[in-house]
């Protein structure tokens, strides 16, 4: 080695190392659900059946009401403005009972997550039940999850592309008597039905079906737990709302841990040393639809669905090891067990108790306004030009236009009365009058614009308002509605 080579060289320039691109979200992997059996995974097929055979099916149960009503017992009928559930029947101006309802739907939620956290997303939501159906379709066709990756690993054979060709035309059928199934709740089912498939149906039923055809096969065939990863709200809003005592899918640490075989465990626990009972089999990772590690704690993307308890506790079975090493637990047991305390459960706290009690008081509300709702109105509006008339004999006329409504599905007749303005006399255009007063008809489940004029011969003061309250009784039942405006003077 020459002294040239041993004397010390200077450093090197080098140029600054590019900075790496920022990712994010993580490319999506490929998630393939392996099959289990248990009691969550029962439930789970219990509500789907249940959830999807309403959806579908419901549009086709009929309910009488009458000759001249629909006998859908289901039905948002658009033309005549009109909301049809079994016995009740909702008209545009009670608007308030969707917003009731959406309230009570939103209380609900807010109770299940602290009872049981995302409880909703795992069993009851939309996205998940579909999800459920169309993996349900990929395992009959594709095989299970390791039937199903070797396939998508190896080249493509004709099998390959029958078995894909297959599944897809499975979901898209499944998609489009989903999209089909919801156009039905608007139109009567049957009738709708004949005119769908003799092309004579209109326009909008075809775009509606196409529409929720594609977006029931992209969200549940291809996007799955992408929709509830990133799409969907819920996973962090609940995370505000969420305590200690709530019950969610969770590992149990400190009986798990230290992880090991079968027969290392067995060893450390003849030697009297810690052995824990997760055998990191992997078995609750396979079977979750996300893709979650639960034994990496509480994750975003975790739907609460508990098939990893299923899992887990099957393996449990077959190493004679105690079921529930992941179950539904609180944060506050965890902590509880890390203390050697025993644990408590508190379902009945301040927070559900609140969510109960509103519960209860905005449903009270609705029944007892549904039960105590008129089968009648009345509205009155006042002509805006010319406000008031003055006659040839001196008298004053104010004009109105009254619009009555008869909910009841038969015809109705209500005499018209005018309280308030004393001597004044009324008249309706057009129509007849009796011994009680100004009588009209309205058909059933419908409603009638009448022209109204109110004379007045007596002395008023100037500027003069007076209020007057216009009143219409069914001559047949006796029951009253009452609208109320003003007589304005010069």
């Amino acid at each position: 080695m020459t002294a040239a080579a041993l004397k010390p060289q200077p450093p090197r320039k080098t140029e600054p190392a590019a900075p790496a691109e920022e990712v994010l979200y993580a490319a999506r992997r490929a998630i393939y659900p392996q099959s289990v059996h248990g009691r969550l995974r029962t439930t789970k097929w219990v509500l789907l059946a249940i959830t999807l055979g309403i959806y579908y099916f419901l549009p086709f149960v009929r309910w009488d009401r009458g000759p001249d009503a629909p006998n859908q017992a289901v039905l948002i009928d658009f033309p005549t403005r009109r909301f049809y559930f079994f016995f009740i029947e909702i008209w545009p101006q009670e608007f308030y009972y969707l917003a009731g309802l959406l309230i009570l739907a939103a209380l609900i939620l807010f109770l299940m997550n602290a009872v049981a956290g995302r409880v909703w997303c795992g069993y009851l939501c939309p996205q998940t039940v579909w999800t459920d159906l169309f993996l349900a379709v990929e395992r009959l066709i594709e095989g299970d999850r390791r039937e199903h990756m070797l396939a998508d690993a190896g080249p493509w054979t004709l099998e390959k592309v029958a078995h894909k060709t297959l599944k897809h035309s499975v979901w898209l059928l499944l998609a489009w008597w989903t999209g089909g199934a919801w156009v039905l709740y608007f139109a009567d089912a049957p009738s709708l039905v004949w005119d769908l498939a003799t092309f004579q149906a209109p326009t909008v039923a075809y775009a509606s079906i196409a529409v929720l055809t594609f977006t029931t096969y992209t969200l549940a065939g291809h996007m799955r737990e992408q929709v509830c990863t990133y799409m969907c709200p819920w996973p962090r809003i609940q995370a505000a709302l969420t305590d200690e005592y709530a019950l969610n899918v969770t590992y149990l640490y400190d009986r798990g841990e230290p992880r090991g075989s079968v027969k290392k465990a067995a060893v450390a626990r003849a030697a009297g040393e810690k052995a824990g009972d997760c055998i990191d089999c992997n078995q609750c990772v396979n079977v979750c639809p996300t893709g979650v590690d639960i034994r990496h704690g509480m994750q975003l993307e975790c739907i609460q669905c508990g098939l990893c308890i299923d899992a887990c506790n099957n393996v449990m079975d077959k190493i004679s090891r105690p079921r529930g090493l992941i179950a539904y637990e609180s944060e506050k047991n965890l902590e509880a067990r890390a203390a050697g305390l025993p644990p408590v459960r508190r379902i009945v706290r301040p927070r559900t108790v609140l969510y109960t009690a509103l519960i209860a008081l905005v449903g009270g509300i609705m029944i007892y306004s549904l039960a105590d709702r008129s089968t009648e109105g009345l509205a009155a509006i006042h002509d805006r030009n010319p406000v008031f008339v003055r006659l040839s004999d001196g008298a004053l006329r104010n004009a109105y236009t009254v619009r009555l409504i008869n909910k009841k599905l038969e015809p109705r007749r209500f005499v018209l009365t005018l309280d308030g303005l004393p001597d004044a006399r009324i008249a309706v255009v057009g129509t007849e009058s009796g011994p009680e007063g100004d009588v009209l008809t309205v058909g059933p489940d419908q409603t009638l614009e009448a022209r109204v004029l109110v004379t007045h011969a007596g002395k008023l003061d100037a500027g003069a308002s007076i209020p007057v309250f216009f009143r219409i009784r069914d001559l047949t039942s006796g029951e009253t509605a009452i609208a109320k405006d003003h007589f304005i003077g010069p």
